[in-house]
């Protein structure tokens, strides 16, 4: 819809107001005479996203009873509201933060977070592989945000920082694999950490070898284009007090495309497997928001990289691997690849970056979609401090989690009769669980580690209010505040 928003005051804005349902302002309130006219207008009713005109220019949306106000209903008004200003053509924009709220539980910063990235998200289409038999409307340059309201203002110069992670996240994972391979993720994580001032370098094919990384050599080798580890730093030039001792490690699943190996998918199984790379690309768009927004925390992320195809050198089922901290892993299941590159960079980053914690992101299961469907991302984390942090993230942000166990119980059950541990148990019971128990193996004791599978929050089969059709960069908002409220920012 538009190929940028950003904050920027330009020629003469259209005035957008919040009207809560069955309210008149009284004479003399701000954006009185165009709410009086709103609510005057037939039919309007200010329910959530409901948009209507109050003159040449002015534009007012509902937010439903103020009773039962909450930001997700503000992040589905502007979504609504992203569609209305791309019909009439609106360039520039000046927003009224929503009056009469408890300013405790929503300060006028995080409504315009919470209003300016629900604006930027809703505004992302897939459309860079468009071609001359499109029929798509051209989306218009750019929308100029603004806010007499500083605080507002503000709010929506961090929004806008946090939606750019997440829809740089998005078009990664959207990119097909013909385009999209492990050296190109590379590329294109280095030119994208340039522009945040990250610092990006690769642990590449022969290097992974020699570090003995099984897992990631072993599942990427069938493959023309070999596997790498993409190391992605982030060093503030100042660390708040709260995490001067801190060091955060982000792991994400980053396979390019899964064909599944010789344990090939089968019907179909294979459509959609680009978004396999969701947990990498969505927290790398989390280091690029982080970056923007110059939080003063240690942060490192790393992208095991590879595409999980077939050819005469591929591993196969029965195969027996050694990983990077020599554990030995017989392979019973070639498609259940992710959990052995993500256990070689777990493992690098307990022997390497001296982590304070851990969390990994990946679509590892196809278990935990059918345990929680779309609504939320499984949760493994035996570590009660970090689990809090991550749990109030995410209802900050809308981004369901929901823990599932981890018990030493299922550590036992991915134990091997050949090796060490088994990559998937054959039974399949507790099939979530399986590859959190298998990654267990691969994380210091001492080192709080958190696992989000994302399997079932990657991706969209249908278009929403804030989502269109395919990847949603689930993870990175959260991450992202866990990263704001740990370092006081």
């Amino acid at each position: 819809m538009y190929r940028s928003i950003q904050i920027a005051s330009s020629g003469k804005p259209l005035t957008l107001h919040f009207a809560f349902a069955g309210e008149k302002p009284p004479k003399g309130a701000r954006g009185a005479e165009a709410l009086h006219a709103a609510h005057s207008t037939p039919g309007f009713k200010a329910e959530v996203g409901e948009c209507v005109p109050a003159g040449a220019r002015d534009l007012v949306v509902g937010l439903g009873p103020r009773k039962d106000f909450a930001l997700a209903k503000l992040r589905t008004a502007a979504a609504k509201a992203i569609r209305t200003l791309h019909r009439r053509s609106v360039t520039s924009l000046s927003v009224l933060a929503p009056s009469g709220l408890d300013r405790r539980s929503f300060d006028a910063r995080t409504l315009g977070q919470a209003f300016a990235e629900a604006l930027a998200v809703a505004a992302w289409r897939v459309d860079f592989f468009d071609g001359k038999a499109s029929i798509r409307s051209e989306a218009l340059a750019k929308l100029a945000l603004a806010s007499p309201d500083r605080a507002f203002a503000e709010g929506m110069a961090e929004g806008l920082a946090i939606a750019e992670g997440v829809n740089a996240a998005r078009r990664l994972g959207a990119t097909p694999p013909n385009v999209c391979n492990p050296p190109w993720m590379a590329r294109e994580a280095k030119a994208l950490g340039r522009r945040a001032g990250l610092r990006v370098r690769t642990i590449d094919f022969a290097q992974a070898q020699r570090l003995g990384m099984g897992g990631l050599v072993n599942v990427g080798k069938g493959s023309d284009t070999k596997p790498c580890l993409i190391v992605v730093e982030y060093r503030p030039r100042q660390v708040s007090r709260a995490c001067r001792n801190e060091h955060l490690v982000l792991v994400g699943k980053t396979i390019t495309y899964d064909t599944g190996g010789y344990s090939l998918k089968v019907n179909n199984g294979m459509v959609g497997m680009k978004y396999d790379k969701s947990g990498g690309t969505n927290v790398l768009g989390a280091m690029l928001a982080i970056a923007r927004m110059k939080l003063p925390m240690k942060v490192t992320a790393l992208l095991p990289a590879a595409e999980n195809m077939v050819n005469g050198e591929s591993y196969r089922p029965d195969d027996i691997i050694t990983m990077h901290n020599g554990v030995t892993v017989e392979v019973t299941n070639t498609d259940a690849e992710g959990r052995l590159v993500l256990a070689d960079a777990l493992s690098w980053a307990c022997r390497e970056l001296e982590p304070t914690a851990i969390v990994d992101m990946a679509t590892l299961t196809g278990g935990v979609v059918v345990a929680l469907g779309h609504f939320s991302a499984g949760m493994f984390c035996e570590n009660e401090a970090l689990r809090r942090r991550v749990e109030e993230a995410s209802e900050a942000t809308g981004e369901r989690v929901w823990r599932l166990p981890l018990w030493n119980d299922h550590r036992e059950y991915m134990r091997s009769p050949h090796a060490d541990i088994l990559n998937s148990n054959p039974a399949r019971m507790a099939h979530p669980i399986q590859g959190a128990a298998f990654l267990s193996f691969f994380v210091d004791k001492d080192v709080p580690w958190c696992h989000l599978d994302i399997a079932g929050v990657a991706n969209t089969e249908a278009a929403s209010d804030q989502f269109v059709k395919g990847p949603t960069g689930w993870g990175v908002r959260t991450l992202v505040e866990m990263v704001r409220r740990w370092s006081g920012a």
